[in-house]
C-alpha cells in the first residue's frame, strides 16, 4: 500500500469513526416528543434507569445494529457484483437480486408452514428465490464465454418488474397483513422482535462477509481477465460461484428481514472506489463499514422527516439518494461506449 493510499484509508476509517459515534448517540437519544441526553441514555444501556430503556434499548438499539448490518450486506455484495460483472452500475437492487428476495419472503409470509417458525422459512425463501433471479439474470447476459453489461442490467431489470409484479399481486390477497407486506416492502428498520432475529442476522452475514473477504485477492485477479486468473491458478468457476452465492446469502438475509433496500449497493462501493482505488482487499472491508454507517445515517434522516411525514421507510431514503447517482452514472456509461 503506497503512502498516499495508507493517508486517505487512515482519513476515511477516522471519518466513519467519528461518524458513527455521532450517528449512534443521535440514534438512541431519539424519542418521539424530546431527544434523551447523554446520561438517560447511558443509565438506560447500563440497566440504572428503567424509565426509557424501552426508548433505548428495545427500539433504538436495534434499529442501529440492524443499520450496521444490513448496510454493510448491500456494500459489500455491490462491491463484490461490480468487479465480477466490471460494471459501476451493478448492484444486489439492480440486478433484481433484492426484488428476487422479497418475493421470496413475501410468499413466506404470506403462506406460512405448518410446525415450522416464520423466522426460519422466510430467510430460507428469501435466499433460495435471490439465488434463482441471480442465476436466471446471469445466464440471461451470458453468451458463450461473454457476459454482456448492458443486457446484464436489461435482465435484472426485467426480472425485478417481474418479481415485483408478483408481490404485488400477493398483497391484492394478503387481507390483514396488507400494511406489514407494504410497509416491509419499502424497507424499514423497525424489525418485530428484534433481539430474537439478531442473532441469526448477525451469523448469516458474517458467514457470508467473511467467504467474500477471503476471496478478494481470487477477485482481483478476476478483474483483469478469466484467463489471466486461470494463469494464476485460480479456479474462476468456482470462485465465481462461491462469490455469487455468498453476496446472495447477504443479500437475502438483509431483505427478509428489513425490506426492500434499494441502491445501498451501488452507491457506496463506487464512492469507495473512488476514494481508495479498485484493490478489493482494501475495498470490500471498507464498504463493510461505509455501508453500515451508510443507512444508519440514512436512517436517522428517515427519523427527521418523520416529524412531518409520519413514518417513512428508510428504502424512500436510500432511493431518494440512490437514483438520481444511477442516472449520473447511466449517463456516464453511454458516453463511454459512445452512445452520446
Amino acid at each position: 500500500m503506497t503512502l498516499d493510499r495508507r493517508k486517505k484509508t487512515t482519513a476515511m476509517l477516522l471519518v466513519l469513526g467519528v461518524a458513527f459515534l455521532l450517528l449512534f448517540f443521535l440514534e438512541l437519544r431519539w424519542a418521539q416528543f424530546w431527544p434523551l441526553s447523554i446520561r438517560e441514555v447511558w443509565d438506560s444501556l447500563t440497566g440504572k434507569d428503567e424509565n426509557y430503556r424501552i426508548v433505548v434499548v428495545d427500539i433504538n438499539l436495534p434499529r442501529v445494529l440492524f443499520g450496521l448490518v444490513v448496510g454493510a450486506n448491500l456494500a459489500i455484495a455491490g462491491a463484490v457484483m461490480q468487479a465480477l460483472f466490471k460494471n459501476p452500475m451493478a448492484s444486489p437492487y439492480t440486478l433484481g437480486l433484492s426484488s428476487g428476495a422479497s418475493l421470496g419472503a413475501a410468499i413466506g409470509i404470506l403462506f406460512p408452514i405448518a410446525l415450522i417458525p416464520e423466522i426460519v422459512t422466510v430467510p430460507i425463501l428469501a435466499f433460495i428465490f435471490c439465488m434463482g433471479t441471480m442465476f436466471v439474470v446471469y445466464s440471461l447476459a451470458r453468451v458463450g464465454t461473454q457476459t454482456h453489461m448492458e443486457t446484464l442490467l436489461l435482465a435484472g431489470i426485467a426480472i425485478a418488474a417481474l418479481a415485483q409484479a408478483v408481490v404485488s399481486f400477493l398483497i391484492y390477497f394478503a387481507g390483514e397483513k396488507m400494511s406489514e407486506i407494504v410497509l416491509w416492502g419499502m424497507g424499514s428498520l423497525t424489525v418485530s422482535h428484534p433481539w430474537s432475529k439478531l442473532p441469526l442476522v448477525l451469523v448469516l452475514s458474517l458467514v457470508g462477509i467473511i467467504v467474500m473477504l477471503l476471496h478478494s485477492k481470487d477477485l482481483n485477479a478476476i478483474m483483469l481477465g478469466d484467463n489471466h486468473a486461470m494463469d494464476l491458478g485460480i479456479d474462476v468457476k468456482r470462485t465465481r460461484l462461491t462469490l455469487l452465492v455468498a453476496s446472495s446469502l447477504v443479500t437475502a438475509t438483509a431483505v427478509c428481514f428489513v425490506g426492500t433496500i434499494g441502491f445501498v449497493g451501488l452507491v457506496i462501493p463506487h464512492i469507495m472506489r473512488i476514494i481508495l482505488g479498485p484493490d478489493n482487499r482494501l475495498l470490500m472491508p471498507m464498504c463493510v463499514l461505509g455501508g453500515g454507517v451508510y443507512l444508519v445515517a440514512c436512517d436517522y434522516f428517515a427519523r427527521i422527516l418523520s416529524d412531518t411525514l409520519g413514518v417513512l421507510p428508510i428504502g424512500v431514503v436510500t432511493s431518494l439518494i440512490g437514483a438520481p447517482y444511477f442516472i449520473y452514472l447511466l449517463r456516464r456509461r453511454k458516453r463511454e461506449v459512445g452512445w452520446i
